[in-house]
């Protein structure tokens, strides 16, 4: 069977060769299979993404629905699961506070235009190029601020202020807010996130956030616990989704929000091919980066349309998928339908689900975000470790966009000049 590098060239979706080389019923069962098993790790992964990111946990359901089914539709990679990323929080969190959800929403589908006029352009393969310095700097850095921006509802803490977006200025204020510490909601939420890495280690097949957050939501209701759930803190979910509506535009707001729609595109744009390079790692075969960029942007242009957040392709969800057995982009299509089918079926569910128990499930998720290995090795060599800590001091002090810049133009000065010294040298 060939491997795609033949046709990575191509501007084709995945599903439709997939069907031209035949589609049996054996590889729609194995596709099931693996749709159930991912969407039950995107289930509480979509919430806990949209809650973090500052928006209503229902939008992070959406955002899986509407982006996974199109990723996964027009992608140009069989195994992509596309949906709300970790990696988006930090960016999505400052959009709504600087510009609500009005502006979120056209920032979304403003970065989706421009991912896929990059994959129109062919311009896919120059941002796989990204040093690896500068990738894994930035990653560990969200990882953090990730990580701090959940202490709040791990502690149940109650806040006098506004919580500050930069990372020291949080500290300080969720340092103040210690005496107001519920033991109830701290303790859910260090055992939901111990609960989860016991599984890994013991059953690594089983779902183990989902078995976890449930078992939180059903102590925290028969032991009648003063935890703040998503009900309490944001009502019941809707059964279903959405009418679809352009979000609010004018020229002045466009102008505003380009620079942060470009911080969607290249980080959706990393994220994403990332990913599908992943999912070429685990299964030999070749996905189509400029087709996979295509999908993207349109993937979220139509999230955007239904009220969710940043669509990327998403690591964990991609390799749980491979893993799973699946077989086609089908698996990826599957995996959206099941979510909408708790939507519309279990929604009230959710309302039990305290927001520590989901803060738990992002504890872990930070990490295994951070790629503490790399970042090791990286420091071991000094032009990489330059990078690398401008890129996650500056990510974790001033924002992921000023990271990833300042590592690009130092990566890019170290390279000109070791080719400098070459040309020296000979």
């Amino acid at each position: 069977m060939p491997d795609g590098s033949a046709t990575a060239h191509l501007y084709r979706p995945k599903l439709i060769t997939t069907f031209s080389e035949g589609y049996s019923f054996g590889n729609f069962r194995k596709d099931l299979l693996a749709a159930l098993t991912v969407a039950i790790v995107a289930l509480p992964l979509s919430m806990a993404f949209a809650i973090a990111s500052g928006v209503s946990p229902e939008r992070g359901l959406y955002t899986t629905i509407i982006g996974g089914f199109v990723v996964s539709t027009l992608g140009g990679s069989r195994f992509q699961i596309g949906g709300p990323a970790g990696a988006f929080i930090v960016l999505v969190a400052a959009t709504v506070a600087k510009f609500g959800v009005p502006g979120l929403l056209l920032t979304v589908f403003l970065s989706g235009g421009m991912l896929t006029l990059i994959g129109l352009s062919r311009l896919g393969s120059l941002i796989r190029h990204i040093p690896h310095a500068v990738t894994v700097g930035f990653t560990c850095g969200i990882a953090i601020v990730i990580l701090a921006s959940q202490l709040r509802d791990l502690g149940g803490l109650t806040l006098t202020s506004a919580e500050p977006g930069l990372l020291l200025p949080k500290l300080a204020v969720l340092a103040r807010a210690l005496p107001t510490l519920n033991p109830a909601a701290f303790v859910i939420g260090v055992v939901v996130a111990a609960l989860i890495f016991l599984q890994r280690r013991l059953r690594p097949n089983w779902p183990g956030m989902l078995l976890a957050v449930i078992a939180a939501s059903i102590a925290a209701w028969l032991l009648q616990l003063p935890v703040t759930t998503i009900g309490s803190r944001f009502g019941e979910l809707p059964r279903g989704l959405p009418m679809p509506a352009v979000p609010p535009i004018s020229v002045k707001l466009v102008l505003l929000l380009l620079p942060t729609a470009l911080s969607f595109t290249l980080l959706g744009g990393v994220e994403s091919l990332l990913s599908a390079k992943v999912a070429d790692g685990m299964t030999g075969r070749k996905h189509r980066s400029n087709m996979e960029l295509v999908a993207q942007g349109i993937a979220n242009i139509a999230s955007a349309l239904f009220g969710g957040i940043s669509v990327t392709g998403t690591i964990a969800r991609t390799a749980t998928n491979v893993r799973a057995g699946a077989r086609s982009p089908m698996s990826g299509i599957m995996h959206a339908l099941f979510v909408l089918l708790f939507l519309v079926v279990a929604a009230p569910l959710a309302s039990f689900i305290p927001l520590s128990a989901l803060a738990g499930v992002l504890v872990v998720v930070c990490w295994n975000m951070a790629d503490k290995a790399e970042f090791r090795d990286l420091l071991r060599h000094w032009p990489s470790a330059i990078v690398l800590l401008a890129t996650f001091g500056l990510t974790l002090l001033r924002d992921l966009t000023t990271g990833i810049m300042a590592g690009c133009v130092l990566a890019a000065i170290f390279a000109l000049f070791r080719r400098k010294v070459a040309e020296e040298g000979t």
